[in-house]
């Protein structure tokens, strides 16, 4: 909730019209001009305040960002105000308008039906007698006017800095995990995509390795093409992007033919391709498909017999494997990929089996959660690090998260608003999918960063619109350059 606190004609509708969308303002003068004649019929008043009231109370209850444009000097009403977003775990900010008497005069003088000077004084004067009032009366934070914009709380950054003291580089990733184009050519639109992010500079692209589509990101019965014959389309449409699964469940291919595929991948991009591996868990998805899914425990132990052969299959010669679940009688991988070796990148966040392979055999991985879980998860991996003799600068850490860039507020309202359900508000869709400008998402990658993952994949709701993946070339060039 923001309540706006200032005379006539100090500038608190132009300044709530420049910093918030339309239907986020409530305005008694508005709402005069509904229930009377024009915005200046008093009479209209009283009827007019009962539906402010009435449309703040709605709009609160439902936790929707709600700018309240009064005069603001009822101290009773503020306080009401007050209680009703606390109420509702709402912060409330006051919003102060000291515009010079002189220039609410002139501005005053030139409305088209200008209120007594006299009367515009006297606000001024009320003005001045409230604004001492506020810092006691409960406000989060009693603010001058100034620009601002809203933001998730995850992407609040009270300093309006990045990363002090931060020097190495941040690069990124794009994931593509859903394929809700309407009536749009898949292959066009993701060869459009992958073009778009090599140009902004993402470094590589990644789609997940299902055979439907997962619960967590759609329906089952939605588009999701098969991961390597994707990624092979990819490499043909780009030069320099990287090109993995995120991430490959051993238990879907056999791992010879598995590490032959990727192996290809590699040749025919110029060395592009990510082993991009996991132990599987979507069961249903396994059953479905008469894909067997073994207990826990040899999943883990053939994702290391896997790693071990591919490493086999990937050098010289041809090779015999042998493992408890994993073997190869001749191992032969020609031509051999450009990559010597490709890196292997383990995603999951378990923490005593998952990181400790990591430590043990991967060249990166590829964690979840928020900055602080990141942080406690990397400091889980260099503990393993440590207790094999690894250097964890070895290792890449890189996290998957969902993000929704946008050049201007603006812009990205119209994008949150094309893309959100009606049933979700805008800011429910904001919070979720992490919807900011750049200089609200680069202070959250610099949190990551200081976490430890110096790697972000990201995965946009809207990666087909025009501009929704261009929005990210200012945060990729900020972060590359700390």
């Amino acid at each position: 909730m923001v309540v706006l606190i200032g005379p006539s004609s100090s500038g608190k509708s132009t300044w709530a019209a420049a910093n918030f969308a339309t239907t986020e303002i409530v305005s008694s003068d508005e709402l005069r001009s509904r229930v009377g004649i024009d915005e200046n019929d008093l009479q209209a008043s009283t009827v007019a305040f009962q539906l402010l009231d009435t449309i703040v109370s709605e709009r609160v209850s439902r936790k929707l960002t709600t700018v309240i444009d009064t005069l603001g000097f009822d101290r009773d009403r503020r306080e009401g105000w007050i209680s009703a977003a606390h109420a509702n775990n709402l912060p409330v900010y006051a919003v102060t308008f000291d515009t010079a008497e002189a220039e609410c005069l002139e501005r005053n003088s030139r409305r088209l039906k200008p209120l007594n000077q006299a009367t515009v004084r006297k606000q001024m004067k009320t003005h001045r007698d409230t604004v001492p009032l506020l810092d006691s009366e409960g406000f989060d934070a009693v603010l001058e006017q100034r620009p601002v914009r809203t933001v998730a709380p995850q992407l609040v950054n009270p300093t309006d800095e990045t990363t002090p003291g931060k020097t190495a580089s941040h690069t990124f990733g794009l994931m593509l995990s859903r394929f809700d184009w309407d009536d749009a050519d898949l292959g066009e639109t993701l060869a459009n995509i992958a073009r778009r992010a090599e140009a902004v500079g993402f470094r590589d692209i990644w789609v997940m390795d299902h055979f439907r589509q997962i619960a967590s990101v759609g329906r089952p019965w939605e588009d999701i093409p098969e991961a390597y014959t994707t990624l092979a389309y990819l490499a043909g449409q780009t030069t320099t992007i990287r090109l993995g699964a995120l991430v490959t469940a051993i238990t879907h291919r056999n791992p010879s033919v598995l590490g032959k595929m990727i192996a290809t991948l590699d040749v025919i991009s110029g060395g592009r391709a990510i082993a991009g591996l996991g132990i599987g868990w979507d069961r249903e998805e396994h059953d479905g498909y008469g894909i067997g899914f073994p207990p826990t425990r040899d999943r883990y132990q053939t994702l290391i017999e896997s790693i071990e052969l591919l490493r086999l299959l990937w050098g010289k010669g041809t090779p015999s494997f042998q493992g408890e679940f994993v073997r190869g009688a001749s191992l032969s991988c020609y031509p051999r990929p450009i990559q010597d070796p490709i890196p292997i990148l383990i995603g999951g966040s378990g923490e005593k089996q998952t990181l400790r392979l990591v430590a043990e055999y991967a060249d990166a991985a590829n964690v979840f959660g928020n900055p602080e879980r990141v942080a406690h998860k990397v400091s889980i991996l260099h503990q393993h690090c440590d207790e094999l003799g690894r250097n964890p600068d070895e290792i890449e850490v890189t996290h998957l998260l969902t993000v929704m860039p946008g050049s201007s507020r603006s812009e990205l309202d119209e994008r949150v608003d094309r893309k959100r359900p009606s049933s979700m508000t805008r800011e429910e869709f904001s919070k979720r999918n992490n919807a900011g400008i750049a200089g609200d998402l680069i202070g959250l990658f610099a949190q990551y960063q200081e976490a430890g993952a110096t790697h972000s994949i990201v995965a946009i709701p809207d990666p087909q619109q025009a501009g929704s993946i261009e929005a990210f070339a200012p945060i990729i060039a900020e972060m590359a350059a700390k």
